[in-house]
């Protein structure tokens, strides 16, 4: 009673295992993963080499090495929901730290506000010249 149905079964695995193997070229249509992902970073006036295949080829130029187009890049400040819980609370502290009058923080409030005139004019000037920076490098 089995012994029909084993034999059938039996007589029936090669053909699958005949079926299962297809070519390399076949792969990429019957949704297997590449052999091989290959990027590229290509000079001025440089072609995109073809892909295979089996693999696939991911170029970038050195004028412009990142995937994201420039228009849609934000270099402005992060908003503050965006941001690490982190960052958040070294803001908090900070602002408290002004309200507070605490040292290093050039308030008029409170004793030792004055302490940190100096450091936040150093901040003010690092913080404008990185400004001109990126305002000089946006201008190709």
């Amino acid at each position: 009673m089995f012994r029909p149905l084993l034999i059938a079964t039996l007589l029936a695995l090669p053909a699958v295992a005949v079926a299962q193997s297809a070519p390399v070229a076949d792969a990429a249509e019957s949704g297997s993963p590449p052999q091989r992902v290959r990027a590229v970073t290509l000079n001025a006036g440089e072609k995109c080499p073809q892909s295979t295949g089996s693999e696939i080829v991911v170029c970038s130029t050195l004028e412009q090495p990142y995937r994201i187009p420039k228009q849609f890049r934000d270099s402005g400040p992060i908003p503050a929901k965006n941001q690490a819980w982190g960052n958040r609370a070294a803001t908090m502290d900070q602002v408290g730290r002004v309200a507070g009058g605490l040292p290093d923080t050039c308030s008029p409030v409170g004793s030792g506000g004055q302490s940190g005139c100096a450091l936040a004019t150093n901040r003010a000037w690092a913080a404008e010249r990185r400004a001109q920076q990126d305002a000089n490098a946006s201008v190709p």
